[in-house]
């Protein structure tokens, strides 16, 4: 497949994922979102957070662009826990929630907006560029991307793939799932 096709299908796959994101949070309030079910089980702010924040941090590593999340993202959007929580444990994440859902949304659409038009003007050519050589640093090389990763190292490819739609795709199942425990449906068959 050539870097045109992938490219494209790299496109289509991010809006349509983006879009599940927003249905889910059009279809929830506060309560939906900040829920807590009960000890080491994650609130949908945990899911919704983590992979925005984690995309806006990887999208840096990608184009080299500083984040857009800042202090006064979290004054506005007020999480409780400012932190994505990937090297945390779920003890200290089970805490996370989000004071104001209509900032989180204007933060994601900014974050992922930024993403879209990245991949509308990018050359192709830029999907086989190494982000990360081999031998990788230790956050890294635990990783599922260092799984996935070819023996020169992690490309831009591998970093859309991993880092920005697989994880949002992982992250929408759980949010999915949890939807049920607050008496809301899933949201794709």
């Amino acid at each position: 497949m050539s870097n045109d096709a992938v490219l494209d299908s790299l496109r289509r796959r991010m809006r349509a994922m983006f879009s599940l994101y927003e249905d889910a949070l059009a279809s929830m309030d506060d309560t939906h979102v900040n829920h807590f079910e009960r000890e080491g089980v994650l609130p949908i702010a945990f899911s919704l957070f983590h992979y925005v924040n984690m995309h806006d941090a990887s999208y840096m590593m990608l184009t080299g662009t500083t984040p857009i999340w800042n202090d006064d993202w979290q004054q506005r959007v007020g999480v409780t826990v400012n932190d994505h929580g990937k090297h945390k444990t779920v003890d200290e994440m089970i805490h996370q929630r989000i004071g104001d859902l209509d900032a989180f949304t204007e933060y994601m659409r900014a974050v992922y907006s930024r993403t879209l038009d990245w991949l509308a003007s990018m050359n192709p050519a830029d999907l086989d560029r190494v982000v990360i050589a081999r031998p990788f640093p230790p956050q890294i090389a635990s990783t599922f991307s260092a799984r996935v990763a070819a023996d020169h190292g992690l490309t831009v490819l591998d970093g859309i793939e991993c880092w920005l739609y697989q994880h949002g795709l992982r992250h929408m199942g759980e949010i999915e799932l949890a939807r049920g425990l607050v008496g809301l449906g899933g949201m794709t068959s």
